[in-house]
């Protein structure tokens, strides 16, 4: 049986500026680009989160929801020293880490010696450490596994900490929403709710083969999530599966002849960041992704055809004709290969 801990630092970035500038705190705040720049925002306080301010919104949205909300230009360089120490600290309990992101990690210590091996009582010493060196406050959720582990890292959000052992799993998932489940989006959600499933217990009630019937491979693992079933280990080198780089333009791109006048810049950034990969990655197919004025979005990548100026065009266009609408953002990309895996099958020619 394991011990997992999902670590969540809390509005990570708006903790970070809330703590360098105290004159902040208290206000509805957040991080992200300016309104009439197309800005879009990546996290804010709990103050602005009450006026339904969130991740992901657009910044003009946000002050539509919110008039007297602050939205400060993001500084990654102090987060990602921030995200440093606390990897640090996160060290002192366990080499099994696997970091999710800047602000959440997960920890196998399920053969830890510290406290006589508590995940509990690590997990507390880990939020304490955290709040007095960094001035900030994570919430931690300890469970059997890392699904769980990450569903209760957000059940006392903020500042919180669950703690979910082998005996009440059972229990606790019984009641769990589906929403909560990993991989159940908004519209497997509503799917689900069509079927009358609102929470785990109701999914228990469908036999496997019937939810792989509905819902393909997925269906399967809706079983097991059901069950409290999770055997994915903590991994501790987790590898790239693409490289991509995106902008979003102070002006909608009218037409694709705009979009392509864009590609030039956009694939000599690419360039630049495929030079800093490390020699156990190939790369592999080109991508292209676009958001059109309306937040609808298309990504599109072919397998077989080189990684060209010619070849980028050629998605644009695809990809666009699947809009046909005015574009606000434009992404290009590589997926890759990890040769790291094992055996790479080799082309035909």
């Amino acid at each position: 049986m394991r011990k997992i801990i999902h670590i969540d630092c809390d509005c990570f970035f708006a903790a970070i500026e809330m703590r360098d500038d105290p004159r902040l705190a208290g206000r509805p705040m957040a991080v992200g680009g300016a309104p009439d720049r197309r800005g879009v925002i990546a996290t804010c306080n709990y103050e602005a989160r009450a006026f339904g301010v969130r991740s992901a919104l657009s910044s003009r949205q946000a002050l539509a929801l919110c008039p007297q909300l602050l939205i400060v230009r993001p500084r990654f360089e102090a987060y990602r020293e921030a995200s440093l120490q606390i990897r640090s600290i996160l060290q002192d309990y366990s080499e099994l880490i696997e970091p999710l992101s800047l602000d959440e990690a997960y920890l196998d210590v399920s053969d830890s010696a510290h406290f006589a091996g508590s995940a509990t009582r690590i997990a507390q010493d880990i939020r304490r450490r955290v709040r007095e060196q960094l001035e900030i406050t994570v919430s931690a959720g300890v469970a059997p596994n890392k699904f769980l582990a990450k569903v209760a890292s957000d059940w006392h959000k903020p500042d919180g900490l669950c703690v979910i052992t082998p005996a009440e799993v059972d229990e606790f998932v019984a009641v769990l929403p589906v929403a909560r489940l990993h991989g159940v989006g908004k519209v497997t959600a509503e799917r689900l709710a069509r079927l009358g499933i609102q929470r785990c217990g109701d999914l228990r009630e469908w036999e496997r083969l019937a939810l792989v019937r509905e819902f393909g491979s997925f269906g399967e693992r809706l079983w097991q999530l059901a069950r409290g079933i999770d055997e994915r280990p903590v991994q501790v080198d987790r590898r790239r599966q693409s490289v991509s780089v995106e902008h979003t333009f102070d002006r909608d791109l009218p037409d694709l002849a705009a979009c392509t006048a864009e590609l030039p810049a956009l694939l000599e950034q690419l360039e630049r960041r495929l030079a800093r990969l490390d020699s156990g990655y190939r790369v592999g197919k080109p991508l292209v992704k676009l958001k059109f004025h309306d937040f609808t979005q298309t990504t599109l990548e072919q397998a077989g055809v080189s990684r060209d100026a010619d070849s980028y065009r050629r998605l644009l266009a695809a990809a666009f004709a699947r809009g046909g609408k005015p574009v606000r953002l434009i992404g290009v990309g590589v997926r890759l290969l990890d040769l790291r895996e094992g055996g790479e099958q080799l082309e035909l020619f």
